[in-house]
């Protein structure tokens, strides 16, 4: 749990402006890509940590023989991305901190403008930016706009609960933040992204850069498209919606937590998993107000039938 963070973290004197945080396992080959893209910032990132999460494919030598002493590089017995990142939270010596994955790569301005942006605004914990997402072979996708969600600077939480996916390459947050909430949610085996955006958009204003200072991969192996994702998800949100009771009008938690349980429900069904994407939708159809929701809600049921009678197709 996050709350273990608390009681080990932050040991080191704040003496440098940015630390980036890469957790990685067994992605030898990609690694270079993004170490490679935090070297190429117009404004320096002083300390890169790359957090080992158990890896058998010699990546600790790897980055010994092409970056030496530029690049941090701490081993772990595997423990999940949650426990990396946290890890690496805790070493890092940056005023502000930043996380990237180890297939993902940031454009070189993306420094320079969050630096700029949290210096400028003390009171905001956190800004993140627009993303482009990109495939397994590095071709463009879309761009993830995150004004489309967030749609002013400041306290987001109403906006986020309908739509709290966070990519962590594109956050910068302040050390205070983790001081003050913790990390990531080690016990959340998938979700722990969208947790740690939540909890923060109820303690701290939120930024966005609207620019595509990240290219991130879709597709790749992973955990995100795990059938456990769609549980997470939702328990992540209603505790969210729970916590957030009194000080948000309830017909807007209402309709975050409708919104919640029908995409959950499509990739349930999705995933043949009937009674649990069915007792989705009767619990979004129950909270909805809005009509073309519930259209949506009721084409959820012809949905399921196709994607039944398809798998009992031989072939």
């Amino acid at each position: 749990m996050y709350s273990s963070f608390l009681e080990t973290s932050f040991n080191m004197a704040c003496d440098i402006e940015v630390s980036v945080i890469i957790p990685t396992y067994n992605r030898r080959t990609l690694l270079p890509r993004a170490i490679d893209s935090v070297l190429a910032q117009t404004r320096a990132v002083e300390e890169i940590i790359v957090v080992d999460d158990g890896s058998t494919d010699d990546t600790g030598d790897m980055l010994r023989e092409r970056y030496g002493d530029r690049v941090r590089h701490v081993w772990q017995s595997n423990a999940g991305v949650s426990a990396a990142r946290n890890h690496g939270m805790r070493l890092a010596r940056g005023r502000y901190l930043a996380l990237l994955d180890s297939d993902d790569e940031w454009m070189p301005e993306k420094t320079a403008l969050q630096v700029a942006f949290l210096d400028a605004r003390p009171e905001f914990g956190m800004v993140v930016c627009d993303v482009e997402r990109i495939d397994g072979d590095y071709r463009h996708i879309d761009v993830f706009r995150r004004r489309d969600v967030v749609r002013e600077d400041g306290w987001a939480l109403r906006w986020l609960l309908h739509n709290p996916a966070l990519i962590p390459a594109s956050v910068m947050l302040r050390r205070q933040v983790v001081e003050q909430l913790g990390g990531f949610d080690e016990a959340l085996r998938t979700a722990e992204d969208l947790e740690f955006h939540l909890r923060i958009a109820r303690h701290w204003p939120i930024g966005v850069v609207e620019q595509p200072l990240v290219r991130a991969m879709r597709g790749h192996e992973g955990l995100s498209a795990t059938s456990s994702t769609y549980d997470d998800y939702v328990r992540v949100v209603e505790k969210a919606v729970a916590d957030a009771r009194g000080t948000l009008d309830d017909g807007e938690l209402d309709a975050a937590l409708a919104g919640t349980y029908l995409r959950n429900a499509r990739g349930m069904l999705i995933r043949r998993r009937w009674a649990a994407g069915t007792a989705l939708a009767r619990r979004a159809w129950g909270l909805s107000r809005d009509p073309a929701q519930r259209r949506e809600i009721a084409g959820l049921l012809p949905f399921g039938v196709k994607r039944f009678l398809r798998g009992l197709m031989p072939g």
